[in-house]
């Protein structure tokens, strides 16, 4: 390989939030600070984020929170139910600050982002990670690890190292002596390489690949036999050949789902509705901030998976006009619902998946809807956004998804969305000294 393929002279850095939503609830909170704190997924079903403290006492992630009520108890975890919208602006807020540092940012995920540093060199770098991750914590509150390597791979493993030893401070370099990269590299266990999973894990143990190390010197033939191209780029980037580049611009999505356990089972057509256009209303928002229209709705429902007599079915429909338009969607996605829904079960989830997107500003005609104008439908939806978006979500709404919605998703213990409602801002309670305590501190 050597000769073909040149060491890559990038250095991409990855920051990674640290137990991003338990820091979001101690911005807010600074009791919580020191205190063993885990945030539930949906429906306050599992422990879905820990603190470093809740870690300790043995909290693992995914862990149902019935199993762990005693634990709860006896050691006083704080628990909170998910609150994306809070979570979605800090996010926001991370996610720009790291602009100011580096033209070239891919956003991956709520709490991770990769930047391109390449114009940095030693000392110089590990100066500039220190500031980006003191900028940071300074106008968020948010604590951040960050690993610089030549590759997106690397960064990540450099990233780990960053995060589980705390002589780093939070930034980590990848080594350029080969006996330390040896060290780190055979640290790593092959199921803890980013990209690797379980099944892919399991076939390398049989071919004695264990860790990192072993990995990177593995032959790339062998590698190719079974991981294919994949697995070819994956062990150039551990040889800190790049593979990977930064992906500036997000790719359009192929499918958009919205889905949610209830609260308590649903048992009436008339309930499962209401949950249904909720959903489709709330899918059709992101189609309209996606630019993208639809051409197929899926609806699906299930009971429990846990208790008998399960049921669970699907229906796909086709759109005559591919469209991100609230009523026509919900029409649809109610014709398919009656079409699946039997009495005398206890539903348990629903959802619906906007499937075969295309680009809103790529219209296919159909002769049969000669008559329909989408022009006044459109301009209703502007209207609609932009009053929810300014006023407050759900301002205006269709009568169809229901006004108390008891069926909702469970989220018994959410904390206020303190940087995104005017109604739920922290408030912070202070007065000035009276005269008399002026005194006091004048002559003390």
């Amino acid at each position: 390989m050597k000769g073909i393929f040149k060491p890559s002279s990038k250095q991409i850095a990855l920051i990674d939030c640290n137990n991003f939503y338990v820091s979001c609830e101690r911005v807010f909170n600074p009791k919580l600070e020191g205190k063993p704190v885990i945030v539930l997924s949906n429906n306050d079903g599992c422990a879905v984020a820990r603190s470093q403290e809740a870690k300790d006492l043995g909290i693992a992630m995914g862990v149902p929170v019935f199993k762990i009520k005693s634990k709860i108890a006896k050691h006083g975890i704080e628990v909170f139910s998910s609150n994306y919208v809070l979570y979605g602006d800090m996010s926001a807020r991370v996610m720009s600050i790291l602009s100011h540092f580096s033209p070239e940012v891919e956003i991956y995920s709520i709490d991770e982002a990769f930047i391109d540093l390449s114009w940095l060199e030693g000392d110089e770098m590990k100066k500039y990670a220190i500031a980006i991750r003191s900028t940071v914590m300074m106008w968020t509150g948010i604590p951040i690890s960050i690993g610089i390597a030549p590759t997106k791979t690397l960064a990540k493993i450099a990233n780990r190292v960053a995060k589980k030893n705390l002589q780093h401070q939070g930034v980590f370099l990848y080594p350029q002596s080969e006996a330390e990269r040896k060290v780190i590299l055979s640290a790593i266990a092959v199921e803890d390489i980013w990209g690797i999973g379980r099944q892919y894990s399991k076939w390398l143990r049989s071919e004695i690949i264990n860790n990192a190390l072993e990995l990177r010197n593995a032959p790339e033939w062998l590698i190719q036999s079974k991981m294919g191209i994949v697995g070819v780029r994956l062990h150039r980037e551990l040889n800190c050949i790049f593979c990977l580049n930064l992906e500036l611009q997000p790719k359009p999505k192929k499918a958009t789902c919205v889905s949610r356990s209830f609260r308590r089972p649903v048992t009436t057509l008339a309930e499962m509705k209401e949950a249904i256009a909720t959903h489709t209303t709330r899918a059709a928002e992101k189609l309209r901030q996606q630019q993208q229209n639809a051409t197929k709705i899926t609806v699906f429902i299930h009971t429990s998976r846990f208790k008998e007599n399960y049921y669970s079915n699907s229906v796909t429909l086709p759109l005559p006009l591919a469209s991100n338009r609230t009523p026509e969607l919900i029409y649809v996605a109610l014709r398919g619902l009656e079409a699946i829904y039997k009495d005398g079960y206890e539903y348990k989830k629903a959802g619906v998946i906007m499937q075969r997107l295309q680009p809103e500003n790529i219209q296919q005609g159909n002769v049969f809807l000669q008559v329909y104008d989408p022009q006044k439908q459109e301009i209703l939806m502007e209207t609609i956004d932009r009053l929810n978006a300014t006023i407050g979500k759900n301002t205006v709404s269709f009568a169809v998804s229901g006004i108390k919605k008891p069926w909702a998703t469970k989220r018994d213990s959410v904390s206020p969305r303190y940087t995104t409602c005017w109604t739920e801002l922290p408030i912070v309670k202070a007065s000035l000294p009276s005269y008399l305590e002026k005194l006091k501190l004048l002559y003390s």
